[in-house]
């Protein structure tokens, strides 16, 4: 039996009055998902606990089949198993995004302009942040260096602050009612200070303001937490699987759960990412003895922080053509039954260009399996008509992999 997991994170919205009241999934040209609606279950599932905030790191462990509330300790830990840092016990771990603040003289009057610095290239972000480590690191503390926008501060003996907010959260607010305000918090907030005073005339970013780009000139800290202790997925669920994604987060969560994690030349994590290489990948994968293949596509979220729907929708329709299409083909012509499981991690609605705890629609579809669907197409919607909810990830994935 084959198991193929495809996650367009952040994929599910709401009804957007510029878009005539649809959703990107209603919107979206996706005829190969489409086509297992008539035959597949088709509802909703609850990928965020009560209590907890729906972060993509919450939100992917619940897919996967973890308890949340048992083994997740942060964001930034996850990352962190992805960058190569074995952190400790006593290790305190935070986010480092790269982010484009408005130049107001004080930093309390800025206003976050873009949480990823105009999705800087991991090259110009690698100078950036050895430039910033030379100020920032000492014997307690050390800045790593990551992809993209996204980044790692390690603290020996650390302690976790309680008010970090996340900056596509808070994209074109002001960002004085969000800094820390406790005593850890502040630690953070001195450091992000700093940052802005070294990065602003950064020869980087002085080019890119001339070529029209944000310039990447604050740290934001986010996430911390401490080391998450993941059981290993075949021992959980007796299937050897494999990770593909072009984000830190997810390649840890592979890692820490000592899955194969696989590398995909060209994956950037947004609408221009390499979505034949994640199908053949995928594919690659199936062909050589991996039994389960969790095909992480992080486009459609990006947009919706963006606001983005042209290229969310562009996002949807990709994933379809690119990757279920073939995959799909794959699995019906590989001579063994399969199982092939479609959904977002949480929703990212465009209007609110930030994630939202709402359940999320899922299509199942098992080749073994006889299924007289009624739902007439893949849309929040239609998942809801169907009166399937599945309380939480466990749930599911227990049912997708039960033969």
């Amino acid at each position: 039996m084959k198991y193929v997991v495809i996650l367009g994170d952040g994929m599910a919205d709401y009804p957007q009055p510029k878009l005539n009241n649809k959703t990107p999934l209603m919107l979206a040209n996706k005829p190969s998902i489409d086509s297992l609606c008539a035959k597949s279950q088709v509802g909703l599932v609850k990928t965020i606990p009560c209590g907890l905030k729906p972060g993509s790191d919450v939100a992917n462990l619940s897919v996967l089949g973890y308890n949340v509330k048992e083994c997740y300790t942060g964001r930034s830990p996850l990352e962190a198993g992805s960058i190569g840092i074995n952190l400790l016990d006593t290790d305190v771990t935070a986010r480092a995004n790269l982010v484009t603040l408005s130049n107001e003289e004080n930093y309390q009057d800025k206003t976050m302009v873009d949480y990823s610095a105009g999705e800087i290239s991991s090259k110009e972000a690698k100078e950036l942040i050895e430039y910033l480590a030379k100020h920032l690191n000492n014997e307690k503390r050390k800045l790593y260096n990551g992809i993209s926008y996204r980044h790692c501060l390690v603290t020996a003996f650390g302690k976790v602050a309680n008010t970090l907010t996340p900056p596509h959260d808070i994209i074109n607010r002001k960002i004085k009612d969000y800094l820390p305000t406790d005593e850890v918090g502040l630690q953070y907030l001195q450091m992000q200070i700093l940052s802005y005073e070294l990065l602003k005339n950064h020869p980087i970013n002085l080019e890119r303001i001339k070529q029209g780009k944000n310039p990447a000139n604050s740290l934001w800290f986010w996430g911390e937490g401490t080391k998450p202790n993941l059981q290993n997925f075949t021992e959980r669920y007796g299937v050897k699987g494999a990770m593909i994604s072009a984000v830190d987060l997810l390649k840890g969560i592979g890692k820490l759960a000592d899955m194969q994690v696989i590398e995909v030349e060209g994956a950037t994590g947004n609408y221009d990412t390499n979505f034949t290489g994640k199908a053949s990948a995928c594919i690659n994968a199936l062909k050589n003895g991996v039994d389960y293949v969790y095909v992480h596509m992080e486009a459609p979220d990006e947009c919706g922080h963006h606001g983005d729907a042209e290229h969310k929708i562009y996002s949807i329709e990709q994933i379809d053509k690119l990757v279920v299409k073939p995959v799909l083909e794959y699995l019906q012509n590989c001579g063994e039954d399969f199982a092939i499981l479609i959904l977002p991690d949480h929703p990212t609605p465009l209007n609110l260009r930030t994630h939202v705890s709402d359940p999320v629609p899922f299509i199942m579809y098992k080749s073994n399996v006889k299924v007289n669907g009624t739902a007439n197409s893949y849309t929040e919607e239609e998942a809801r008509k169907t009166g399937v909810f599945i309380e939480n990830g466990i749930s599911l994935m227990q049912e997708f992999l039960q033969n």
